[in-house]
């Protein structure tokens, strides 16, 4: 049936009036018009009515007629899951404040088969066992074996043009010096050059406490180069607690060497050679006495 007032003309047409359930069929909507008129076509979500599902819509697409009109088409695709007779009322088409309705239509939606609903669910088949792929297993195993091959013969081959071209090892690390040892043989150098004496007050004094913060680094485990001069005396004042002359002549080097380093001090020759003596004394009565030396004492 054609709605034809004024100048426009509306239709709304369907492909088939029957469906099985979940298949698709297309309504087709259509507006003629002249130039001067516009139509807004019926607009739709995802439903056209409760049930009946539009999974697809193309756009509108608009032709010239040889009578000079215009001829509107859209095309909606349709589907339902429901198995029931549906009545399609008719479609709006907007132009200005007048509304054009196509005819109504049906759709009958049809279930193809029967349900027993007095069976009991089951699979369709039953569950399958994934055969064991040994031919991918066994090809893994091969390729870890060829790398382990490989990377042995690379080896064995660098060791191999290392001896040809008579690569020596590396000789093996000597053992750590005792930090005693280590601490004398500095304070010689230093003596031996007595560079205070050429006016070099102040390098003489950093060599000289430098030696001493490394060895009580070593032999007490107290990182003095870390610390000030201060922080150096509280780490090391209970570890000298029965040796309290000693630590009072290690504030006294400590405290002079700051003096001249950072308050401009000079020192006098005798200070400086007390200074050296300080820092003999400190390491010889901070030395372990041997494994022997203990025994002749007993």
């Amino acid at each position: 049936m054609l709605n034809l007032i004024l100048a426009i003309v509306v239709s709304a047409s369907i492909d088939s009036t029957m469906l099985f359930i979940g298949d698709q069929t297309n309504l087709h909507l259509q507006a003629t018009c002249d130039p001067a008129e516009q139509v807004q076509m019926p607009v739709y979500g995802e439903t056209l009515i409760p049930d009946i599902e539009i999974v697809d819509r193309t756009a509108i697409d608009t032709t010239k007629l040889a009578d000079g009109r215009y001829l509107l088409n859209q095309t909606l695709t349709l589907t339902s899951f429901k198995d029931s007779l549906f009545y399609i009322e008719p479609l709006p088409f907007v132009s200005g404040e007048d509304t054009f309705w196509s005819q109504g239509l049906s759709l009958n939606v049809i279930q193809p088969f029967e349900v027993d609903s007095s069976l009991v669910i089951t699979d369709i088949k039953p569950v399958a066992k994934a055969p064991i792929w040994w031919w991918g297993i066994f090809r893994w195993i091969l390729i870890a074996l060829l790398l382990a091959g490989l990377a042995y013969g690379a080896r064995y081959l660098a060791l191999f043009i290392g001896r040809r071209k008579g690569v020596i090892p590396p000789a093996p690390k000597e053992p750590e010096r005792p930090a005693e040892e280590v601490a004398l043989e500095k304070l010689d150098k230093i003596k031996e050059e007595k560079i205070w004496q050429t006016g070099q007050v102040k390098e003489y004094h950093t060599e000289l406490t430098d030696v001493v913060r490394e060895y009580i680094g070593r032999r007490f485990d107290v990182s003095s180069s870390e610390k000030t001069s201060d922080e150096t005396l509280r780490a090391m004042k209970p570890l000298l607690i029965e040796q309290k002359d000693l630590y009072e002549k290690l504030r006294k080097m400590l405290s002079l060497a700051d003096l001249v380093k950072f308050a401009k001090w000079t020192a006098t020759p005798d200070e400086n050679e007390l200074s050296l003596k300080t820092a003999y004394d400190f390491v010889h009565e901070t030395t372990p006495e041997a494994p022997e030396e203990k025994e002749e004492n007993v």
